[in-house]
């Protein structure tokens, strides 16, 4: 029996380092657990940009030069909403995507659940290993700008281009939530835990906003990717979000925002200087070359990941 490994995951990094991480471990033994915080409704459809993010990448779909949506994607449906129909056109859908959209909304509208429609999408796909939502509740990021408007994730980063400072960063419908089916369980049984290279404020946070997981998190082998390289983010806006939610833009810092359950951290190179401050939050500590430019190098940041953790559970 393989290594039993569960994915914390959201947005772009996340996806890439699956890539690698498909090659580090059986598949089959992956469960990988999705941020939905930044779903959105839209012309009547339930649109999951990271669960979709992760299929279509993982399923060899994906447009690989912004890292997102449907590779030779046509845009027919969203020019006539937008020049016969008037519609608003700040987020765009793809022809192709849609479909995924469609089928989503009718699953759901059927009475079935996010993590019913999700499986019928992976199984399309024929994804290796388990993808799961977070939650089959409603939880929605929420970001209150300085200005004092609050805005939903979506609007604030795609319509208003992440434009308006942040005051701050909430989670409506997180407490009241309940994690989907398998999530506890997978994080109990899990060999390792891995949390993705990820925003950690609307990719990560949301997940752990979720009663029960920070929790479970807690009793299990638990080790992460840092998302911030030499002080700067890869890709992605958690430089703006970091201060808003108290933290310094560093690897160190994010680190301490996970210290309450995080055995091992990996840094990338330039970032030697920070392996000390990692070590005294009691959380173990090595660099390598963390830029993704390949699934080769995403594969090996996940072995060196899963590495030293299996050295701390064994000492």
């Amino acid at each position: 029996m393989g290594m039993k490994v569960v994915a914390l995951a959201g947005g772009i990094g996340a996806a890439r380092f699956l890539g690698g991480l498909v090659r580090a471990v059986e598949p089959a033994d992956l469960t990988v657990v999705a941020n939905t915080a930044d779903d959105i409704r839209l012309h009547g459809l339930h649109v999951s940009p990271d669960l979709d993010t992760i299929t279509y990448t993982l399923g060899g779909g994906v447009n690989t030069e912004q890292g997102w949506g449907r590779a030779d994607e046509s845009l027919a449906v969203a020019t006539e909403l937008a020049e016969r129909y008037g519609q608003p056109a700040w987020f765009t859908l793809g022809d192709r995507d849609i479909a995924t959209h469609l089928l989503r909304t009718r699953v759901l509208a059927e009475g079935g659940t996010l993590t019913q429609a999700t499986a019928e999408i992976a199984a399309a796909w024929r994804l290796p290993f388990r993808l799961l939502p977070m939650s089959d509740d409603l939880v929605t990021t929420r970001i209150v700008t300085a200005d004092g408007r609050d805005l939903g994730f979506q609007q604030w980063w795609v319509g208003e281009r992440a434009g308006p400072d942040v005051a701050e960063v909430r989670f409506a419908g997180a407490a009241t939530a309940t994690p989907a089916p398998g999530v506890l369980g997978a994080i109990a049984g899990a060999d390792a835990v891995v949390l993705c290279p990820s925003n950690p404020v609307v990719s990560i946070g949301p997940i752990l906003a979720v009663p029960g997981v920070e929790a479970t998190l807690r009793h299990a082998p638990v080790v992460g990717i840092s998302p911030i390289v030499g002080g700067k983010v890869v890709r992605g806006m958690a430089d703006r979000l970091l201060p808003a939610a108290g933290s310094k833009v560093s690897a160190a810092a994010v680190a301490e925002r996970y210290a309450g359950f995080l055995d091992a951290w990996v840094l990338d190179d330039v970032d030697a200087g920070e392996v000390a401050a990692v070590e005294r939050l009691g959380v173990r500590a090595v660099t390598t070359d963390t830029i993704m430019r390949t699934p080769q190098v995403a594969a090996a940041v996940a072995r060196t990941a899963l590495d030293l953790l299996t050295l701390v559970v064994s000492t």
